[in-house]
């Protein structure tokens, strides 16, 4: 299926929510608004909310320790049936569905919580638990299925019935306007036809929420039984990490699936897919931040246990650096989880900014705190838990944290793509008061109208990027020591604004193309927010040693912002876009011999033509 670049940033344009009807930190930051009162007092959930969250955590905690042994899941590169039966005893596949239909009913404070424990003791578990709940059928049908939708399906889910969500096909990523399976009406049915490739869950699950192109109406979410006569599971793939994830290929070949079944509207699919990731994208922050305060544990143990030069290696300033690294670090990860999902609890912020700042954040800072971890432990962290346990010692899975951690800059939105997602966001103001000045096709009296809206929004909104509280040595006194590092976040949020404002003055409508630009302005505001996250968690907690942790973060992110700030317009940019044409033209294959191509030949990507599938069925049920 051919589209061309206009269409498929329509396509995308129509997906996103436009209005923004209730506050958000992350919008009023990149706007260069300072909001503290959004985010402080720290909101926090219910004492009711709490106790439900405790109570199932320690039964769920018991569970996991004497039951789940991740060097078995890791080296069989599956997870026991009698595990997945147990956790659906348990209520762990109903974590986030009320009561009501069956579920536990947790708080998505608690829900990541809970995901943070098991995803420590096996992240391919932790996954398939995100999957199920974040992003398989619980989570779009609770936000957009009919009454009798939730009434039939929110139950099944509850009860342990696996789920998977069906977007991405061989040739369509992050582009969906390209989308290949088809779901035509006939009757009181439609009919799937189309390949569905990394179906997370698939192999095992029993219902899949299935995106397709419904004829002249667009993109539509369609809940479909996994046993249906037509479904094929082709592949199970497998990975570098996360090696007991059933992830596979699954093909559709008239496939009928009632039309009570529709979520939503036709159409509706890819709104229904954003705004369900949303809040299912914390689930993968919740993972990072349990990853990096594992590591943290085994790098305060190892670097006492280890002595060289006379000195426990966590004494040696090579490696206090990076301890002192992963412990600031993950105190921030889970001061951004935290705060985001307290903020998606209360309902009353509009928080899609902050969860994805979040997914991009953890993602890229706890794969470099295991990063970090595999260093301080030297060749022991590059050998598997097993083979040191082999030969009499305590078995890390340090390497195994890095390969399971290295997806999570790639699921539910490449780092790419959240840089682009939110930089969306980000610019919308501009955007949305200039855009017929930048449009090329918008005629001389639209821009000239628009041109008028312009003057109007900047003639008000300029000034308040001159002088703000940052300025004052007195202000943010209530947060003590760290109240510089927040007056540093309002500086810089104004800064931050200037910058975005003369990069659209600049570049007006080819600012879409200086996707590297974007990036790093994306970057300076998930350090803004991590800061600000980070300094509101420790005046909550009210504890010397968070002040600590916090200050220490704060101090490091600083720098990591002036950097960034200076890099915005010394750089390379440029030069490697031309350099990177240069290649992609052929001009530099010389630069490639002397190797062997080991590849295993095969096409570039897969066949997803409509058809009957020729191979067996590899879909496998587990034990209710």
């Amino acid at each position: 299926m051919t589209v061309d670049e206009r269409a498929a940033r329509q396509v995308a344009e129509q997906a996103r929510e436009t209005r923004w009807q209730r506050p958000s930190f992350g919008k009023e930051l990149f706007l260069g608004h300072f909001r503290i009162d959004l985010i402080h007092p720290h909101p926090s959930g219910t004492a009711e909310d709490r106790e439900r969250g405790e109570a199932f955590l320690k039964k769920l905690r018991e569970f996991t320790e004497s039951h789940i042994d991740n060097t078995v899941i890791e080296r069989d590169a599956q997870i026991p049936d009698d595990v997945l039966k147990g956790l659906k005893d348990l209520g762990a596949f109903g974590m986030k569905i009320k009561p009501e239909y069956g579920g536990v009913g947790l708080t998505q404070v608690y829900y990541n919580k809970a995901l943070m424990l098991v995803g420590s003791a096996s992240p391919a578990l932790g996954a398939m638990l995100s999957a199920h709940q974040s992003i398989g059928v619980p989570q779009p049908i609770a936000m957009f299925g009919s009454p009798e939708q939730k009434a039939e399906f929110l139950p099944r889910c509850a009860k342990g019935e696996i789920t998977a969500f069906l977007l991405t096909e061989p040739d369509v990523g992050s582009d969906p306007a390209r989308l290949g399976t088809t779901a035509t009406p006939d009757g009181d049915d439609y009919v799937l036809n189309g390949v569905k490739l990394w179906t997370t869950n698939g192999v095992v699950a029993d219902l899949l929420v299935v995106m397709a192109q419904v004829p002249e109406r667009g993109i539509s979410a369609f809940v479909v039984e996994a046993d249906a006569e037509g479904i094929t599971v082709e592949n199970r793939n497998a990975f570098m990490g996360l090696r007991g994830l059933e992830n596979g290929v699954t093909r559709f070949h008239n496939v009928r699936v009632p039309k009570k079944n529709l979520i939503g509207k036709e159409g509706a699919g890819l709104k229904i897919a954003l705004a369900t990731l949303n809040t299912g994208r914390l689930s993968l922050p919740a993972l990072c931040a349990g990853s990096a305060k594992w590591c943290l544990k085994i790098a305060r143990e190892w670097g006492s246990a280890r002595t060289q030069w006379g000195l426990p290696v966590g004494k040696h300033e090579a490696i206090a650096g990076k301890i002192a690294y992963i412990a600031a670090t993950a105190y921030a990860l889970e001061a951004v989880l935290d705060l985001s999902s307290e903020l998606a609890d209360a309902g009353k912020h509009d928080i899609r900014i902050e969860a994805a700042l979040a997914k991009l954040y953890a993602s890229e800072k706890a794969w470099l705190v295991a990063d970090e971890l595999v260093q301080i432990r030297g060749g022991r962290g590059y050998e598997t838990a097993e083979s040191q346990a082999a030969r009499g010692e305590r078995g890390i899975a340090a390497e195994q944290v890095l390969r399971d951690l290295r997806i999570n800059r790639i699921f539910e939105g490449s780092t790419e793509i959240m840089h682009l997602l939110i930089a969306r966001e980000a610019v919308d103001a501009h955007l949305s008061v200039a855009g017929d000045i930048i449009d090329p096709d918008a005629d001389r009296q639209a821009k000239m109208k628009a041109a008028a809206k312009a003057g109007g929004f900047y003639a008000k909104w300029l000034p308040t990027l001159v002088v703000g509280k940052g300025q004052s040595p007195a202000a943010y006194t209530e947060f003590g020591p760290l109240a510089k590092h927040l007056r540093f976040v309002e500086r810089s949020a104004r800064k931050l604004a200037r910058q975005t404002f003369y990069a659209m003055s600049r570049w007006q409508g080819k600012m879409e193309r200086k996707q590297r630009f974007l990036s790093r302005i994306v970057d300076i505001g998930a350090e803004l927010f991590a800061i600000s996250a980070a300094c509101v968690r420790a005046a909550q907690d009210q504890n010397p040693n968070s002040q600590q942790l916090a200050d220490a973060f704060a101090k490091q992110a600083r720098i990591r912002v002036d950097e960034l700030f200076e890099r915005l317009w010394k750089n390379t940019d440029d030069s490697d876009v031309l350099l990177a044409k240069q290649v992609m033209d052929g001009n530099y294959t010389w630069l490639e011999e002397g190797v062997i191509d080991a590849s295993i030949p095969g096409r570039w990507i897969a066949d997803a033509t409509h058809r009957e599938s020729t191979v067996a069925n590899v879909h496998r049920p587990t034990p209710r």
